[in-house]
């Protein structure tokens, strides 16, 4: 009797201590985003030039894919061979903090792209009740960007 609830102590131990090892590692965590373009080169120029995104190595080398770094442990990942731009809702939209949100308004100016606030001004910030500014705009296959200059 006494090794039997030795023994089942020892295996309820055992599978606490595994459960317990199971939700250290359970729970998602973010890795990648990818978006399907239309043009390849204009989108991987966009978010190179516009965003000051860092390209990364990526496995295919099949000229169809275009890697980019966007935090410690994600990607972007831009996919060549879309039949079109869609039209997108600029509630779903991907969203980047910058330093100077100026500089990226000056890029976007210069290269003629459109940008707006949130309730769809031309040319218009948006602040935030806590400060945060932002704006947004598409990038060529019409996926909506938001772009602040929240501190990270």
């Amino acid at each position: 009797m006494k090794k039997q609830l030795y023994f089942g102590l020892l295996v309820l131990f055992i599978s606490c201590s595994v459960t317990v090892m199971g939700q250290e590692k359970k729970g998602a965590a973010f890795n990648h985003i990818a978006l399907y373009v239309t043009n390849l080169q204009k989108s991987t120029w966009f978010y190179k030039e516009l965003l000051q995104l860092d390209t990364i190595p990526e496995p295919f080398h099949d000229g169809r894919h275009t890697w980019f770094k966007i935090s410690e442990h994600g990607h972007l990942h831009l996919i060549g061979g879309s039949k079109g731009a869609r039209e997108h809702e600029k509630d779903t939209h991907l969203c980047f903090s910058v330093p100077k949100l100026d500089d990226v308004i000056a890029r976007l100016e210069k290269n003629n792209i459109p940008y707006e606030n949130w309730p769809g001004e031309s040319k218009k910030i948006t602040r935030r009740v806590d400060g945060v500014q932002q704006i947004y705009f598409k990038d060529p296959d019409g996926y909506w960007l938001e772009v602040n200059d929240d501190k990270y």
